[in-house]
């Protein structure tokens, strides 16, 4: 049976906002730590003569920043759409159904847009 859809209170809504603010700054945040460290870590190896592990390390790194990154931009822009959503008076709303979205899901992940099976499908379409 599908759940019953809850009315978001205005205190819990204004306490998401506040989570989606930190949260977004978090992630803009590690981006410039990142590059910050690796920027670091060239000039502390200087004109050193580079071996083919070292360059093969770096480029398995930067792969995973790469993935890193990927996942973050979505996640800003979810946040993004959520801080969106919030002003529009959809919070809590798919916005690919309109269905709303589970106040549990919504607490443990603020950024949700999409019921978990339309997050699910999103994810195996990429």
């Amino acid at each position: 049976m599908p759940e019953q859809p809850v009315k978001l209170s205005d205190d819990f809504i204004a306490q998401q906002r506040k989570r989606l603010m930190a949260l977004r700054q978090q992630l803009l945040g590690g981006e410039e730590n990142t590059i910050a460290d690796e920027r670091a870590a060239q000039e502390q190896r200087g004109d050193e003569a580079e071996e083919f592990e070292d360059v093969a390390q770096g480029m398995a790194q930067n792969e995973v920043n790469q993935a890193l990154h990927d996942v973050n931009d979505q996640r800003i822009s979810d946040i993004g759409r959520a801080l969106q959503k919030i002003d529009e008076g959809t919070y809590g709303l798919s916005d690919e159904s309109g269905e709303p979205i589970p106040k549990a899901r919504l607490e443990v992940t603020p950024e949700a847009i999409l019921t978990v099976e339309e997050q699910s499908r999103r994810e195996a379409g990429k």
